[in-house]
C-alpha cells in the first residue's frame, strides 16, 4: 500500500463513529410518502394489502404493481439537502447510517456505508431460498420473474409481520456509537424504534424531527424540532463545532 494510501486508511479509522439512523421524514421531503402519512394508508392502499405476507399469496399482482409504482417514482426522486448533508459528513466522521426507508436516495447523495433495515425496493428475492437476491435493473418486477430455482421473485422488503435480518448488525453498530443521531422518523416502529437504546450512555444523541417524540429519558440527548433539511443544516454545524 502506498504511504498515501496508508494515511488515509489511518485517518478514517481514526475519526468518531457517527451512527444515524433515518426515516421516512427525511424521504418525504424528497417527494416519497410513506403509509403513515394518511392514517394507515400508503399511497392509497391499505398496507395490509400491500405490505404483509398474507397480501402476497392473496393477490401477488396488485403487490408487484404497487411495488412497481413505488419504485418508480423512487427512480424519479431526488437526493435532498439532508440527504448530501449526511454523505458531507463522511469527510469528518465514520459515517454509518441504519436507514427503514427502501429507497436508494442516501447512496446516489453520496453515503458509502448504508445499512436498509426493511430492505431495498431495487431488489428481488427468491420465494424459495431468501439467499437468493437479485438486483432489480429499471422500474418493474413482474409475474413470471423468477429466481435461479425457478420460483417467482417478490420484493425484497421486509413486510409487516416478517423478521427484521439487520437487525442484530444495526444493533451492534448503535452499541459501538459515539455519535447517535436520528433524523426523520417518530419512533414507533419496532424494533428500528428500539435502537436509540443501544447507544452508549455517554455518547452525544440528536433527534432531528418537527414533532418531538416522546423517548423516554436519555443521557446527552438534544433535539433539533426542524424538518430534516433545515435541522440537518444546525447539526451539521454542531457537529463540526464539537469537533473544534
Amino acid at each position: 500500500m502506498a504511504t498515501k494510501d496508508k494515511i488515509k486508511t489511518r485517518l478514517s479509522i481514526d475519526l468518531q463513529r457517527l451512527v444515524v439512523l433515518t426515516g421516512a421524514g427525511i424521504s418525504a421531503e424528497s417527494g416519497l410518502k410513506t403509509f403513515r402519512d394518511s392514517g394507515g394508508l400508503w399511497e392509497g392502499y391499505r398496507v395490509e394489502d400491500v405490505a404483509t405476507p398474507e397480501a402476497w399469496r392473496r393477490d401477488r399482482a396488485l403487490v408487484l404493481q404497487f411495488y412497481n409504482e413505488r419504485r418508480k417514482a423512487a427512480q424519479e426522486a431526488k437526493p435532498n439537502r439532508a440527504h448530501e448533508i449526511l454523505a458531507e459528513l463522511q469527510q469528518h466522521f465514520r459515517v454509518t447510517i441504519i436507514t427503514q426507508n427502501v429507497d436508494d436516495l442516501h447512496e446516489r447523495a453520496g453515503s458509502q456505508h448504508v445499512i436498509h433495515l426493511h430492505g431495498s425496493l431495487f431488489e428481488a428475492r427468491s420465494t424459495v431460498d431468501p439467499s437468493l437476491v437479485y438486483p432489480i435493473e429499471g422500474w418493474q418486477l413482474n409475474e413470471g420473474d423468477t429466481c435461479a430455482r425457478g420460483s417467482q421473485l417478490r420484493p425484497n422488503i421486509v413486510w409487516f409481520g416478517e423478521a427484521v435480518p439487520k437487525m442484530e448488525a444495526a444493533a451492534a453498530y448503535a452499541a459501538e456509537a459515539e455519535i447517535f443521531v436520528v433524523v426523520g422518523t417518530s419512533l414507533v416502529v419496532y424494533p428500528a424504534a428500539g435502537l436509540l437504546q443501544f447507544a452508549p450512555p455517554f455518547a452525544p444523541k440528536f433527534i432531528v424531527d418537527p414533532n418531538q417524540p416522546e423517548v423516554g429519558h436519555y443521557r446527552n440527548l438534544q433535539f433539533i424540532t426542524k424538518r430534516a433539511t433545515e435541522g440537518m443544516a444546525e447539526l451539521k454545524s454542531m457537529l463540526l463545532e464539537m469537533q473544534s
